[in-house]
């Protein structure tokens, strides 16, 4: 079960400010570009399910498939199931191009998705995605990731912090919002939500 806590920032300006105030605890950058797919009779959105491939365009060879299921955000925290694993991102390029190559795929996940959600002999459909800017920074004893998240539609800030004590955690990282008086509001939806929905949350 991942748990993160899930705040928007209203703009870049936001995002902007934020970035500078934390600068000393800045630990990296990555690029991610994020492409999801769905079984042909959306198998998986019909169940809350996400088959995500993630690609690091800022590190080399490196590809990650991943299945969220059963999501749950609410008050800016987001509980989901997720299974992740390393894919060789030749595949992954291939995939995109001809999603039926997923079947042919050895996998646990996608094992799990043909067992669990019957995606049968109508196979996978590639639903497209979005690009990511993702700035990490050690804060604190914890790890805030600033989200950068260009859609076809616009662009969305987020900040998320993966936390086994979310509401302590939450609790800190606004106070120290407030003291430097950046706005944000709880994020509602994920970004896979947003994707679908294909307009930026008001």
């Amino acid at each position: 079960m991942e748990v993160e806590i899930k705040l928007r920032l209203p703009d870049s300006t936001s995002h902007q400010r934020l970035s500078e105030l934390l600068a000393p605890f800045h630990a990296k950058t990555l690029i991610q570009e994020n492409i999801f797919f769905d079984g042909a009779n959306a198998e998986l959105t019909s169940n809350l399910a996400v088959l995500r491939i993630r690609f690091y365009d800022d590190v080399e060879n490196c590809c990650v498939l991943s299945l969220k299921a059963k999501p749950k955000i609410s008050g800016g925290i987001s509980r989901m199931e997720e299974h992740e694993e390393p894919l060789d991102p030749l595949l992954g390029r291939a995939c995109i191009a001809e999603p039926w190559r997923l079947s042919a795929t050895s996998s646990e996940i996608l094992k799990r998705v043909r067992d669990e959600f019957g995606i049968g002999e109508n196979g996978f459909v590639c639903l497209g995605g979005f690009k990511n800017v993702r700035s990490v920074f050690d804060w604190n004893g914890l790890k805030l990731e600033f989200d950068e998240t260009s859609y076809d539609f616009g662009t969305c800030y987020e900040i998320e912090c993966e936390s086994s004590e979310p509401e302590r955690d939450k609790k800190l990282l606004e106070e120290f919002l407030g003291e430097n008086g950046i706005n944000y509001s709880y994020s509602n939806v994920n970004k896979f939500a947003v994707f679908q929905s294909r307009k930026l949350p008001e």
